[in-house]
């Protein structure tokens, strides 16, 4: 049975980094296909935490506890190693340089579960955890340390969703920028392609005759999509107005 380490319990660190033997606990635990969140319950752990370890050891059919344990070890050993890159720009307001670490890789698991890839999903956490919200390839290139073809092909794919936007600094300098209301036009993009969906299926319908089980079922589909696109742009739209609205203060200066 998964058991949280004797290790972790004694030393009262349920935020702690994960042990060897937590490691193998949640290798048994794949092996049993259990859901991450189950694994998590079990060592007393935040889903997330469980995720994004897997995610980033192979994903739940190849995660070993060995190898994911040793390269996590490597991974520390070459963080506290390494000189910081030129790219990379020091931690502002007395952050824990270690903890936003963590924080956007948890970030980036978060994108790469909704289906974005790897490095695009770094990307876009990187973006959004910068005060400026905007970076440049090569600060960008420096603070996930990886190569500036990395970072343009991940930016490519995120301009295309409508995710991030390009602009150029005082010094001609491409930068890439994520506005606050970039969640908002990505909600729209879905609902517009959600209800592309209906459209499409409900023409098989006509196609494939009314009465027939599969006209029915794409006229099932059709009905469905809409209703969800509809709620999507309501819900977005209502989100948007209340939440990104600057209320406007009296000149007496009261509220």
């Amino acid at each position: 049975m998964l058991g949280r380490s004797q290790t972790t319990k004694e030393a009262g660190m349920p935020g702690g980094r994960l042990t060897q033997q937590d490691r193998q606990q949640i290798a048994l635990g794949l092996a049993d296909g259990l859901a991450y969140a189950e694994i998590a319950r079990r060592l007393d752990r935040p889903t997330s935490t469980i995720t994004r370890e897997v995610m980033r050891n192979g994903g739940p059919t190849a995660y070993r506890a060995d190898l994911a344990h040793r390269a996590t070890e490597r991974r520390t050993h070459r963080r506290k190693s390494a000189p910081r890159s030129p790219g990379t720009p020091p931690q502002a307001h007395g952050r824990d340089a270690e903890a936003v670490r963590e924080y956007e890789e948890e970030f980036a698991t978060v994108f790469m579960r909704s289906g974005l890839p790897k490095m695009t999903a770094k990307v876009l956490a990187g973006l959004y955890t910068t005060d400026a919200g905007s970076l440049t390839a090569s600060e960008l290139a420096g603070r996930l340390q990886v190569s500036p073809a990395s970072v343009s092909k991940a930016v490519a794919f995120l301009e295309d969703q409508g995710l991030v936007r390009r602009e150029r600094d005082e010094r001609r300098r491409e930068r890439y920028v994520v506005d606050d209301d970039v969640l908002y036009q990505s909600m729209m993009a879905s609902a517009r392609a959600t209800a592309h969906l209906g459209e499409v299926a409900r023409q098989g319908a006509g196609v494939l005759g009314a009465g027939t089980p599969a006209a029915a079922r794409l006229e099932n589909i059709a009905r469905f999509v809409a209703f969800v696109s509809e709620s999507i742009v309501r819900a977005a739209d209502q989100a948007r107005e209340i939440l990104h609205t600057k209320s406007e203060t009296p000149s007496d200066g009261t509220a």
